[in-house]
C-alpha cells in the first residue's frame, strides 16, 4: 500500500492514477469526501482527514510501504508559516508513530536556503524536521521548479489588462516544469524501491524559461506574440494579491519568492542532466492555458 496526500490535486491525482496503472493498492487522503470520489472509482481507498492531524495521519499511514506527503495551504491561510508547521509536524509525528520507512516529500528548488524565499521557507522548514527520522526510514526531497500551472493564475490578469505581471525580474531563467512531469517523477521514486537514505532531487522541467518569454509563448498561442511582461515591485505584487483576496501573510511570501528568484536566491543546485530535464514543453502547455483563456465567462 502506498499513501498519497493531496490526492485530488494536480500532482497527488496523477501519481494515485500511476501507482493503480502500476498494479500498486493506494491510499488517498484528501480533505473532501466528494473529490476522492473519483481515486475510490479508479480504484484507490480513500481517507478523509485534515492535513494538520497527526491522529488522522497516523492511522491512514500504519501499514504503508511507502507515503508521498506535501504542505498544503490556501491563497486565504491566515498565518502562512503557522498553519505550514503545523501540518509538517504533524506529518513527522505520522510518520514516527506508523513506522512507515520510504517517504517522498514534495519541496521545491530553493528549499537548501533558510530564509528569504517566501513561500519556500516552509519545505525548507519540513526538509529539516525529516531529517530528524531515524535512520531506518529513507525520505527524497523532491525539490521541483515553478510550475507551469500557477500561470493559470494569468488568466484574467492577461484579459482584464493586456499584460502578466509579478514581481520577478523580466530576463531571469527560472526552471519551469509541468505538474504532470513532478507526479511522475514522485510516481517512478515511490515504486522504486532501490534508493536509500535522506536524498534530494530536482525536477527542473524541459528547459529554464524567463518570465518574460513565458508571457510571450502564452500571448502566442491566443493570438498575441506582443503580449508584455510587466514586472513590478514586490510592495505592488502584495497590495495586488491582497486586493484578489490573498491573506497578508500570503502575499508577503510571494512578494519576497520574486525577490528571492530576480536575486539568485532562489535557483536550481544541480546541473541539468537527463534525470531532472523533463518532456513537457512550455509551449505545449501554453495550448492549454490558450484553451482555458478562451473559455473565460
Amino acid at each position: 500500500m502506498i499513501n498519497v496526500m493531496g490526492a485530488t490535486g494536480r500532482t497527488g491525482s496523477r501519481i494515485c492514477q500511476n501507482l493503480l496503472d502500476a498494479g500498486v493498492p493506494v491510499l488517498a487522503l484528501g480533505r473532501n469526501a466528494e473529490r476522492l470520489e473519483a481515486m475510490a472509482a479508479a480504484g484507490a481507498r480513500i481517507a478523509v482527514g485534515e492535513p494538520h492531524d497527526a491522529a488522522f495521519l497516523t492511522k491512514a499511514f500504519h501499514g504503508a510501504d511507502a507515503v508521498y506527503t506535501l504542505l498544503a495551504y490556501g491563497p486565504d491561510t491566515e498565518d502562512y508559516r503557522h498553519q505550514q508547521a503545523a501540518q509538517g509536524e504533524a506529518i513527522l509525528q505520522a510518520i514516527r508513530s506508523s513506522a512507515v520507512r520510504r517517504v517522498v516529500f514534495l519541496s521545491s528548488v530553493g528549499a537548501e536556503v533558510a530564509s528569504g524565499t517566501g513561500p519556500i521557507i516552509s519545505m525548507h522548514d519540513q526538509e529539516q524536521r525529516l531529517r530528524q527520522l531515524p535512520r531506518q526510514v529513507n525520505v527524497l526531497m523532491l525539490r521541483s521548479g515553478a510550475l507551469f500551472e500557477n500561470l493559470y493564475g494569468a488568466l484574467e490578469i492577461v484579459r482584464a489588462y493586456d499584460c502578466y505581471s509579478d514581481a520577478v525580474a523580466a530576463d531571469v531563467p527560472v526552471p519551469m516544469v509541468a505538474t504532470q512531469d513532478v507526479a511522475d517523477a514522485a510516481s517512478h521514486a515511490l515504486l522504486d524501491r532501490s534508493w536509500q537514505g535522506v536524498l534530494t532531487r530536482e525536477v527542473l522541467g524541459q528547459r529554464d524559461i524567463s518570465y518574460a518569454e513565458a508571457t510571450r509563448l502564452l500571448g502566442a498561442a491566443i493570438g498575441r506574440p506582443e503580449l508584455p511582461y510587466v514586472a513590478v515591485s514586490p510592495q505592488e505584487l502584495s497590495g495586488a494579491l491582497q486586493e484578489a483576496g490573498y491573506s497578508p501573510s500570503v502575499a508577503a511570501c510571494y512578494a519576497e519568492l520574486g525577490e528571492a528568484i530576480s536575486s539568485g536566491r532562489v535557483r536550481a543546485q544541480e546541473a541539468r542532466s537527463p534525470a531532472n530535464t523533463t518532456a513537457t514543453r512550455f509551449e505545449d502547455f501554453a495550448q492549454a492555458w490558450a484553451k482555458a483563456y478562451r473559455a473565460l465567462p
